[in-house]
């Protein structure tokens, strides 16, 4: 049996306030193609479809035709969806019973039965090939929010950790009495995993109760795969060829412009991995830092004037850039010249960055609680901006930050 493994979507994101639909639109066309051309047997889609909870009415019908194609272009298609922390549970389970006629299964928070018991036979979902065999069974776990989390007996050191561990037995023990030879098991999860590398800019961290990241032993050896999301950075857990971050299909932020975005195929033989392949995706738009480290202004405005782009590229495929100055004192013309370079290029200004040389602090230079209370705010202005620019304040700056206490202090006479 083969499948596809693919996450964190985040349809309905907007970079530094630019849509991003054209580019969503892209990767989905692409792999529509992709799992035609592949003859996939499967797709497991390991959360944060959308990138809030209340996404915008243009990402949810991107969603939702994509799943129509790609029904109709792969009627035998086994597709899971799980929850991700950016995912609305309640809003991706609305349309279920419409998704389970189309043999699409959503899955967006842990199902109960009335006594209060996991309804287990709802999280373990069976995988058939083309031929409509059952080849695996699927452990289709959500992002697991408190009270998703069942509650172990007795004393534990970390009961959200026990609790997700828990929850995999079960589901585990459900499947392999479930499984009859050669069937695989695949466990999907949305969690961060200890040793996960994060991207700092775009990913929120989950930290429930304390737990940072959940240890690789929760998957037992029974686990054929592990189909994970939640980091964008594609990467193995633990070195395990196995368990895989497929990471996500776009860069979410200028930090992840290094990344190589794919999506995994991966071919069952009987009830083991027999092949893990990834299929990069095609960028649909670039993301460009100028310069790549940080320069003097006068650099980078000659960068910038230096780029040769295509002046006939439609407005939704022109290139986000982000712009790295390293500065040694405010510059009031900084967007100005930067817009000015880039005038009449096929380019989308989407941030400034800049950065100042960093500075130790003398033990001279440290204040005591006694100075401090005696410290004018003239004096600690002076102190600011000579320790970010390690220059003195000009005396323009300095007369207009006297300027400002003064109307500030005649405003609080009015008042009083």
């Amino acid at each position: 049996m083969r499948f596809f493994h693919t996450s964190d979507w985040h349809l309905g994101q907007t970079l530094h306030n630019f849509d991003r639909s054209y580019e969503h639109q892209a990767f989905l066309d692409w792999l529509i193609v992709c799992l035609v051309k592949e003859e996939a047997e499967a797709l497991l889609i390991s959360g944060d479809i959308f990138d809030t909870a209340n996404p915008s009415a243009v990402a949810q019908k991107q969603f939702y035709r994509f799943l129509q194609l790609a029904k109709q272009q792969l009627p035998h298609l086994n597709i899971v969806i799980i929850a991700g922390n950016h995912d609305s549970p309640g809003r991706l389970e609305a349309p279920a019973p419409l998704l389970e006629e189309m043999d699409v299964a959503v899955i967006g928070f842990v199902p109960r039965l009335p006594d209060g018991s996991i309804d287990l036979d709802r999280l373990v979902l069976p995988l058939k090939n083309a031929a409509g065999e059952i080849k695996a069974w699927c452990l289709a776990i959500p992002f697991l929010r408190p009270s998703d989390v069942p509650k172990c007996e007795g004393e534990v050191k970390d009961p959200y950790m026990q609790g997700i561990t828990h929850l995999y037995q079960q589901c585990l023990q459900y499947a392999l009495n479930l499984r009859q030879p050669d069937q695989a098991i695949i466990a999907l999860g949305h969690c961060h995993m200890v040793g996960g590398e994060i991207s700092e800019e775009s990913e929120r961290r989950i930290v429930i109760g304390g737990t940072e990241a959940l240890s690789a032993s929760m998957f037992d050896a029974n686990v054929a795969y592990a189909a994970l999301g939640h980091l964008h950075l594609a990467q193995k857990v633990g070195k395990q060829e196995h368990l895989r971050y497929c990471g996500s299909p776009l860069p979410m932020s200028f930090a992840e412009v290094d990344y190589q975005h794919q999506v995994l195929r991966v071919d069952l033989d009987q009830d083991k991995v027999s092949d893990i392949t990834a299929i990069f995706v095609p960028r649909a738009v670039d993301l460009l830092r100028i310069p790549k480290q940080a320069a003097p202004l006068a650099q980078v405005l000659v960068a910038l004037t230096a780029l040769d782009l295509p002046n006939d590229t439609p407005l939704e495929r022109q290139s986000y850039v982000e712009v790295r100055v390293r500065l040694d004192a405010p510059e009031p013309g900084l967007r100005a010249a930067i817009e000015n370079a880039i005038e009449g290029k096929a380019l989308r200004l989407a941030k400034i960055e800049t950065s100042f040389a960093a500075r130790k602090i003398s033990e001279s230079e440290t204040v005591t609680l006694t100075e401090l209370e005696n410290l004018q705010p003239e004096d600690i202005f002076q102190r600011l901006y000579q320790n970010k620019y390690q220059n003195e304040a000009p005396a323009e700056l300095r007369s207009a930050f006297t300027e400002l206490m003064l109307a500030n202090d005649s405003s609080d006479e009015v008042q009083s």
